[in-house]
């Protein structure tokens, strides 16, 4: 099963140990370069009037960087921003063929200038996290660190690489380092992650409202709302999540991410045609592989069966997009597989992606493709990888009570589906084949 808002779009480094009182006391907000990210491209900017300006402002320097390096082509720093504004427009605009040209303009930049080139090899730790190549991206933000080791960016970009490698204690001491550089957005965002995957949702709730007093305009608001509603849904509390999103939309009206969450939350709340309408607009403005999977199991749990195969259909040909374009698939796709398609190459590519990126989401659709595959002795010990960290997860409990299921383990099994629908009793609501309540045959 594929639980729409666990594998959300922006990564935030996932840190177990405690970050220290300095972190909690950090000051005011500002937005780096280089945005937090979670296991997926991270949503675009908010789309209000300030953020079309950056935008048009994103696309107008793209536009003078080519013209100046037509006359100057040996510019590595003009390269090095050409190749790190390609990067941002991929994450703004869902767009994966912006990764090869940014991968082009960083390669020419470096071989101009590859020792204290820093805008270069943190735009490179950038693209590789965003194309799912965790040790590459560790390299080059390392690297780049070396040259300059007073850029709290750069600590970010790190963290991120460190986390998805499942490097936790090496993550938290990138995050204080952020913070202690330069406290903001990104570390408390981060920090908020860190929480939330300890399971002390409380926590990373604070961590976001700070966040959201802190905001310096709209943009920060609807990234701060649009997180707050993220864990309120993914704890059950459809209601508060329902209030985050129209407070986000409230602040910036064409952010297409809280429009998804919007939807999410209607669908929680029982509000199924709310729910497609808001929805399929979010997929209509910006089709990422997300929105569209989430609509196509909206349409699945609605009995639309035809709608929902369109759905799925758009689903692989984004994530052939994404492959084509240097992008290794791993959690979601492998899960799309185990639910949607191909079971055996569900396995192919959890197997492969576990290697590349041993994450919690990596453990957890590992043993879901295992399950599928009738593996369920290996397919547990990834589940309890999955859970090591005491992540408050419907999804990774709700998949493990299916597995000790298959192993004939019922009680373990009861207890993991009261779990998971105490965490999130909602998740029915989302997600097809979720159940409302433990089924029958789960003694």
């Amino acid at each position: 099963m594929n639980l729409p808002g666990h594998r959300r779009t922006l990564l935030r480094a996932a840190v177990v140990t405690a970050l220290g009182p300095a972190l909690l006391l950090a000051g005011g907000l500002g937005l780096a370069p280089w945005p937090a990210q979670r296991t997926d491209p991270a949503p675009p900017m908010p789309r209000t009037a300030a953020s079309d300006r950056a935008d048009d402002a994103l696309s107008a320097d793209i536009a003078a960087l080519q013209r100046r390096l037509h006359e100057t082509p040996e510019d590595a720093q003009a390269l090095a921003r050409l190749g790190l504004d390609y990067v941002q427009q991929a994450k703004n605009t869902a767009d994966p063929t912006y990764y090869p040209k940014a991968e082009e303009v960083l390669h020419r930049s470096l071989q101009l200038d590859g020792e204290d080139n820093f805008t270069a090899m943190g735009a490179m730790a950038a693209l590789d996290n965003g194309r799912h190549e965790f040790t590459r991206a560790l390299d080059w933000a390392q690297r780049a660190i070396a040259v300059n080791p007073y850029n709290s960016t750069l600590y970010g970009t790190l963290a991120d690489a460190y986390t998805q490698l499942g490097r936790y204690p090496e993550a938290a001491d990138a995050v204080q380092h952020m913070v202690d550089l330069k406290p903001g957005t990104p570390s408390l965002a981060r920090a908020s992650y860190v929480a939330e995957l300890r399971g002390d949702t409380t926590t990373a709730r604070t961590l976001m409202q700070r966040a959201l007093q802190d905001a310096a305009g709209p943009a920060d608001q609807a990234f701060a709302h649009y997180y707050l509603g993220e864990l309120a849904l993914n704890t059950g509390d459809a209601a508060t999540a329902l209030q985050e999103a129209e407070h986000g939309l409230a602040a910036a009206p064409t952010y297409t991410p809280l429009l998804q969450a919007r939807a999410r939350a209607e669908a929680a709340l029982g509000d199924t045609d709310a729910a497609v309408a808001d929805l399929a607009l979010a997929v209509q403005r910006l089709p990422q592989p997300e929105f569209v999977l989430q609509l196509g199991e909206l349409y699945q749990r609605l009995g639309r069966s035809q709608d929902a195969e369109q759905q799925y259909q758009l689903f692989r040909a984004e994530e052939k997009l994404l492959t084509d374009n240097g992008v290794a698939l791993d959690a979601d796709a492998a899960l799309f597989e185990a639910d949607h398609g191909d079971q055996a190459l569900a396995l192919t590519i959890a197997e492969n992606g576990i290697r590349s990126r041993p994450f919690l989401d990596t453990h957890d659709a590992l043993a879901w493709a295992l399950h599928v595959n009738g593996h369920d002795r290996e397919a547990l010990a990834e589940s309890d990888e999955a859970l090591a960290l005491g992540t408050r997860s419907a999804l990774y409990h709700y998949h493990r009570a299916m597995i000790q299921t298959s192993l004939g383990d019922a009680s373990a099994a009861r207890a993991d589906l009261t779990t998971a629908l105490a965490i999130n009793p909602h998740a029915g609501a989302l997600v097809a084949g979720f159940p409302s309540e433990i089924p029958s045959e789960v003694p």
